[in-house]
């Protein structure tokens, strides 16, 4: 699944748009990026952690020259652990019970509902048009 295909699921699961979907994902990638940025831990509870890791330095093996060795640099990685419900979620292969009711889109209120055409209906036929 690629984040647009995310876009359009979260969209049809909560019945927000599609552009509001989009701005939250955004928004929340941006949001834990910076938080790991700042050494901080971002759990959801149930789903995982994410969290920055340092990688001390070491030696390594030239990909293209496999009898020269390198140094790789120290440097701090972004990581993930998986929570309780989303291993669950893997071993059983079935998608995890959905806490929130989908959200029904709202109707603009210059559309009307049923009920006000019904009646409009209505009063033209009593004035005789």
């Amino acid at each position: 699944m690629n984040k647009s295909e995310l876009v359009d699921a979260v969209a049809r699961t909560t019945g927000l748009s599609k552009a509001d979907v989009d701005r939250a994902i955004k928004g929340t990638i941006y949001n834990i990026s910076a938080a790991l940025s700042r050494g901080e831990k971002v759990t959801f509870v149930g789903f995982g952690t994410f969290e920055r890791r340092d990688r001390k330095a070491r030696m390594g093996v030239n990909p293209q020259r496999p009898t020269e060795k390198i140094k790789i640099p120290a440097k701090k990685a972004p990581a993930f652990s998986a929570g309780s419900e989303l291993k669950a979620a893997v071993a059983s292969g079935r998608a995890p019970r959905l806490t929130m009711e989908p959200i029904k889109a709202k109707m603009p209120s210059w559309k009307g509902s049923s009920k006000s055409k019904s009646k409009s209906k209505k009063s033209s036929k009593r004035r005789g048009r």
